[in-house]
């Protein structure tokens, strides 16, 4: 984990595609897309069914390492109205072990939408803390800090005749958009011109790796 200042606050940047922020003790993630397998599965096109599996191992792994005391869930952390009720049981299981011993939070999002009971924590459609709105899509207009999700971005690069791709968060002075945690949640160039006309002036790419974060102007 790296350091990452914005709004005046300091976080620490996961290459795991998470956010921490330590003075609040807390551990942010966007887009977990439990259940994406068993979805596309319903359709015929069959996937390895341990996506939400792989993704609640990830979180485990990321509380653990950081001692967090609470999880905001930027939206979109399940797949689709239905993603609660088709979770294997020992996956709920260890979602409700995990929503009861910390403080988590639900920000609603676009595939959340028709969801029912989730599996422990609460579910709020924003939330605000020192100043900076948390989302699941970026307010265009609001001049106010905002961290968010939905996007999924990602930043590819040309290197040595190969093409290398790895999530990236985006941001600016006031608007920072976390990559996506789900194991099969893929991703849009950091680059398209709706997260650059989104995130406005100064958009940059984040690429945290184990030391140092790589930045990358989006022109």
């Amino acid at each position: 984990m790296v350091p990452l200042s914005f709004a005046g606050q300091e976080f620490l940047a996961c290459p795991d595609a998470a956010l921490y922020w330590p003075a609040r003790r807390a551990l942010l993630v966007a887009d977990l897309h439990f259940e994406k397998a068993s979805w596309y599965a319903r359709f015929g096109q069959f996937l390895p069914p341990h996506d939400s599996a792989a993704t609640i191992d990830l979180i485990e792994a990321l509380a653990a390492r950081t001692g967090a005391r609470a999880v905001y869930s930027l939206g979109d952390s399940f797949h689709d109205a239905n993603g609660v009720a088709r979770l294997d049981p020992d996956v709920r299981r260890r979602l409700g072990v995990l929503t009861r011993r910390l403080d988590w939070t639900w920000v609603t999002g676009n595939h959340d939408a028709g969801i029912g009971d989730m599996p422990g924590g609460q579910r709020v459609a924003e939330a605000e803390i020192e100043g900076i709105w948390l989302r699941h899509e970026a307010a265009r207009d609001d001049p106010r800090p905002e961290i968010s999700g939905h996007f999924h971005p990602k930043f590819r690069l040309a290197l040595r005749g190969r093409h290398v791709s790895r999530r990236c968060f985006v941001g600016s002075a006031t608007k920072l958009i976390l990559p996506a945690l789900g194991t099969l949640a893929g991703g849009l160039d950091a680059g398209h011109e709706a997260i650059r006309r989104t995130v406005g002036p100064g958009a940059t790419a984040l690429v945290p790796l184990a030391d140092r974060i790589l930045r990358f102007p989006l022109a």
